[in-house]
């Protein structure tokens, strides 16, 4: 029995009976177009049956290139980001390159040295899920001259690509949705300011509440810490504190949302029958819980297909302008919502 890795690109070719660069150009997906799908096929069954593994190590070495790219994710255990490094990794493995998932927090400084260690790995560029609105690491990354991608938040200057939702539209969706419903006292659990996510939801808010004519005194903010579930909570028991009568609330996220289940019902208020429940995402899930969750959907998986999308194109060369590329959401109506 063959030694794993240890057949040759030549094994391969005098099994077949074709030229080694045949082979070469069968199994690296940058050429492949350049042969004929019935070889390619052949190709792939012999390097299967005799256990061919590229080396990453030795293509790098030759090509130049590492074909790796990374991703920098706030917290991994988010439901959120699974679809959206589900469509990374689509696009990704399509051109070739293979995804270094890092859960790097918050903190600027352990951000920063891990983005120093991925270039010492020679990473061809970064997605980044990561940014506040006024990021370093970003300014970091261009002075080493490492492509990058944000992915699900956008910095305020803009100086890089990105992909995100429209998160003002998607919170006028939410409002519009509860005053349709004969809500006119909604309060908002806001996410955090520093956040383009957080800012343009709340933004949002704010200017539908002017839009429909409501009463700002009756259309309380309470800004959230973290997008967590216990952050959720603590922000609505004090939401409630403030504003004990407000008829329905909009989340930041499907976190706070499910934070805010937790502190009404701790409250013995029900939802939807004493407060109605918004939350935004729609991540996995949520359909599920008790009541199944009224929210803002959101195309991770698109999100991440996008991002990576503009990551191989800035690699490539194929295109050095900046792109701000903007989903629409959509809103999804269950049952944590209903008529006053």
């Amino acid at each position: 029995m063959q030694r794993v890795g240890a057949t040759t690109i030549k094994q391969i070719a005098e099994e077949l009976g074709v030229h080694p660069s045949t082979v070469s150009r069968a199994l690296n997906p940058s050429t492949r177009r350049l042969i004929g799908k019935d070889t390619i096929e052949r190709i792939e069954q012999a390097a299967k049956k005799l256990g061919y593994y590229p080396n990453a190590a030795a293509a790098s070495l030759r090509t130049g290139r590492s074909k790796l790219i990374g991703v920098f994710l706030p917290d991994i255990s988010n439901p959120v980001f699974s679809p959206i490094l589900s469509g990374i990794a689509e696009v990704t493995s399509e051109a070739g390159f293979a995804t270094i998932v890092a859960d790097v927090g918050t903190e600027s400084r352990s951000q920063t040295e891990m983005m120093f260690e991925l270039v010492a790995r020679r990473v061809e560029g970064l997605i980044l899920a990561t940014v506040s609105r006024n990021d370093k690491l970003v300014q970091q990354c261009m002075s080493e001259g490492l492509p990058v991608v944000l992915v699900n938040r956008a910095e305020s200057q803009m100086r890089v690509s990105s992909v995100t939702s429209d998160d003002a539209y998607g919170m006028r969706l939410a409002i519009d949705h509860l005053h349709q419903l004969g809500h006119r006292r909604i309060g908002h659990l806001a996410g955090p300011q520093n956040l383009s996510t957080g800012y343009l939801r709340g933004k949002g808010f704010n200017e539908a509440i002017i839009a429909l004519g409501l009463d700002p005194s009756e259309t309380p903010v309470v800004e959230c810490s973290a997008y967590t579930r216990q952050a959720g909570a603590i922000a609505m028991n004090t939401l409630l504190a403030q504003k004990p009568h407000v008829t329905a609330v909009v989340a930041s996220n499907d976190l706070v949302a499910l934070g805010a289940y937790d502190a009404l019902q701790k409250a013995g208020l029900k939802v939807p029958d004493d407060i109605s429940v918004v939350g935004h995402n729609d991540m996995p899930l949520v359909d599920m819980v008790h009541p199944p969750l009224s929210t803002i959907r959101i195309s991770h998986r698109e999100l991440g297909r996008e991002a990576a999308r503009l990551l191989m194109s800035e690699i490539n060369h194929d295109g050095s302008a900046r792109r701000s590329i903007v989903l629409a959401p959509e809103l999804v109506v269950r049952s944590s919502t209903r008529k006053l």
